[in-house]
């Protein structure tokens, strides 16, 4: 499909009444975890289009721009309201939580896998360990509090283990930035990666943020105020990778046609019949702010839309769907790595007074201070063992142990055994 070939409904027509801008929830017990998992994709997907439509407007001072900008985000906040309420009021923040994790692990792997650019696939495999460990911290804090199992939430489609400890992800911020792509020579996929992955992390941390001071009990309180500080790391690593010489009405055509992208593969691949129709309306509401975007473009930087994206034909659709293979591997290539300026090394290579030794340290004064850890220990504590749902044992010796938390895999030396990452051909 190729939505610059599709006719535009009037930016107006995209804007709903009360009668029909909100939605029916899911229900919880009942809807796939991937229809979950694609509706807060698109939330974040909206959100982050909304919020750079509101930077875009202060850094320029044509108010007929700006008023052109504020008539579509009125179109992208109905949307993203509408998109973010399918939520039950039954579902609770923490089971929400769940969704959120699996998102950002089967959303990562399947972009890693499809990623040409070496850089970008690092950026993802890194991460991915990461955002997998948080999954595992979420589940434990869950059951304890709730008595809710994750594979139940999660559809037995996503293993629920250990991934890198998420203590080891406490890193020297300056660490974070990697090197940015250039949108015009790069492959089309690698520009959908950098900004689908940053649109989805954003949301991610916006959510730990907002969410973290409803939580009921210290315990996740001080989980929410962790990981939170671990995604904008993430947010960090993945929106330095974003083409940052590119223009505002560039970057305005792109964030367009991300959406047109999602929207069509949501639609391409959804099996609520009810969410599905959301989707499929939503691409027409994209459609009409594409071709917009497309015409602001040629008439204040007299650039026509090939020159910004040549071929307006999308790649195959994005799929969720489990990676259970693709994370262990990653799982046994990387575990021991951190960042490391622009790329990443192995713990064992890095001299023993680096920035991530010495960052370290600075955060964590006691181990036994590490909210991840301790909700850990305090599941071990009251059940016996952690929560955990393998498919088959961890693939790393050290983090096989179901009575102990390892907190040295990832930021001690040799304290595992990594190879390498590797890069798709």
């Amino acid at each position: 499909m190729n939505p610059f070939e599709h006719k535009p409904m009037p930016i107006i027509s995209g804007i709903g009444n009360f009668k029909t801008i909100y939605p029916k929830a899911y229900n919880k017990n009942e809807t796939d975890p991937y229809t979950k998992t694609r509706i807060i994709l698109m939330n974040g997907t909206e959100f982050e289009s909304n919020w750079f439509s509101h930077n875009f407007q202060r850094h320029i001072t044509n108010n007929d721009l700006r008023r052109e900008l504020a008539l579509t985000r009125m179109a992208e906040k109905q949307q993203q309201q509408k998109i973010a309420l399918l939520k039950p009021c039954n579902e609770s923040p923490l089971e929400h939580t769940i969704g959120y994790e699996q998102l950002a692990v089967d959303l990562t792997a399947e972009l890693a896998k499809r990623e040409k650019d070496c850089d970008v696939k690092k950026a993802l495999d890194f991460a991915l360990l990461e955002d997998f460990d948080h999954l595992y911290r979420y589940a434990n804090q869950l059951e304890m509090e709730q008595g809710i199992q994750a594979e139940r939430l999660v559809g037995g489609y996503t293993e629920i283990m250990p991934g890198r400890p998420t203590i080891a992800h406490h890193r020297y911020p300056k660490d974070n930035v990697k090197r940015n792509i250039n949108s015009k020579t790069a492959e089309k996929e690698t520009v959908l990666a950098t900004m689908i992955i940053t649109a989805a992390e954003q949301q991610t941390m916006n959510y730990y943020m907002n969410i973290s001071n409803f939580a009921t009990n210290d315990a996740a309180r001080r989980l929410y105020e962790e990981i939170a500080l671990v995604e904008e790391e993430h947010v960090t690593q993945y929106g330095s990778l974003i083409d940052s010489d590119a223009t505002w009405l560039e970057m305005l055509l792109w964030h367009e046609y991300v959406e047109c992208y999602l929207y069509w593969s949501c639609f391409m691949t959804e099996t609520h019949p009810y969410i599905k129709k959301i989707w499929e309306e939503n691409l027409e509401i994209e459609i009409s702010h594409l071709h917009k975007a497309a015409h602001l473009l040629e008439k204040y930087e007299n650039k026509h839309w090939q020159q910004v994206i040549p071929c307006g034909d999308f790649p195959r659709p994005l799929s969720l769907h489990e990676n259970i293979d693709y994370v262990r591997n990653i799982l046994v290539n990387t575990v021991q790595f951190t960042g490391c300026r622009e790329g990443y090394e192995k713990i064992e290579k890095l001299p023993d007074d680096a920035d991530f030794f010495t960052y370290q340290k600075h955060l964590i004064t006691d181990v036994d201070c590490v909210p991840s850890h301790n909700v850990i220990e305090k599941h071990i504590q009251l059940c016996g063992k952690d929560y955990r749902y393998e498919k088959c044992e961890n693939p790393i010796d050290s983090l096989r142990d179901r009575f102990y938390d390892n907190t040295s895999v990832g930021r001690v030396k040799n304290a595992a055994h990594s190879t390498d990452f590797k890069c798709n051909k």
